[in-house]
């Protein structure tokens, strides 16, 4: 039924394009879904692999190190826990920074790529610190007084029983987190200082007034982000297949 429903949706969304087109909404501006495949054709990978492929790496290295460093603090507070009011005010203040601010001063100090990594990282950190430190929590009680028990101290709860607990929670944190990455680096793309990936394509796109190739290139951001979601549901699935009935 879900997956029913599913493409009932993806159905009614393409219905709802159609007919922003056929009525020339927004001054024509909305092309029809088969003028936009029409126009990614024509272009054809020479234009949507390379700049797929360098998206893709820059929120792949953001999503890397951005969870990495999220679940790093979240056992780091789970093992000392009278940092968890400055970690989570540092947790916090990510969160609310205006990354557009930070952009341009990465791009500035470091040049190149490193504000699409940057950024991407940022947009991961807050949403899988917090998921990790909530599973992390909600470990069995019971479970952690056995390995108290049998003289185990806090590391050995740690990886012997809140590790795994948090597995649900931190993948579901994680499914987001990928899809965030995304959408972090194609606006690290946006800053300049790159010569290629969707953020640039889309901007090129945009100022020569190229309709079709500008949705066909959201498109290409859309499938990405899918994609991201796809790879981490799948290994949410192999890594720990109860995840998916503690959901």
């Amino acid at each position: 039924m879900k997956r029913i429903g599913g493409l009932l949706g993806v159905a009614g969304l393409l219905g709802v394009w159609w007919l922003l087109a056929a009525l020339g909404v927004a001054g024509g501006t909305v092309p029809s879904p088969w003028t936009v495949l029409h126009t990614m054709y024509t272009d054809g990978w020479g234009l949507y692999g390379p700049n797929f492929r360098i998206t893709a790496l820059g929120a792949l290295k953001g999503f890397l190190w951005g969870n990495g460093m999220a679940i790093a603090l979240a056992i780091l507070i789970m093992l000392i826990p009278q940092i968890e009011s400055l970690a989570t005010q540092l947790a916090i203040l990510s969160y609310c920074t205006p990354l557009l601010a930070l952009g341009p001063i990465i791009l500035v100090v470091f040049g190149g790529r490193t504000p699409t990594v940057f950024l991407a990282a940022m947009y991961c950190f807050f949403t899988t610190m917090v998921g990790t430190v909530s599973g992390l929590r909600s470990a069995d009680r019971t479970s952690l007084d056995l390995v108290r028990a049998y003289g185990g101290g806090r590391w050995q709860q740690l990886y012997r029983v809140q590790l795994i607990s948090a597995l649900p929670n931190t993948f579901a944190a994680l499914k987001i987190a990928a899809p965030s990455a995304v959408l972090g680096a194609i606006i690290g793309e946006y800053l300049g200082g790159v010569d290629s990936g969707i953020g640039v394509a889309l901007t090129a796109a945009q100022t020569a007034y190229n309709v079709p190739r500008t949705w066909g290139m959201a498109l290409a951001a859309a499938a990405l982000a899918g994609l991201g979601y796809a790879v981490v549901a799948l290994a949410a699935r192999l890594v720990a297949p109860w995840t998916r009935e503690a959901r």
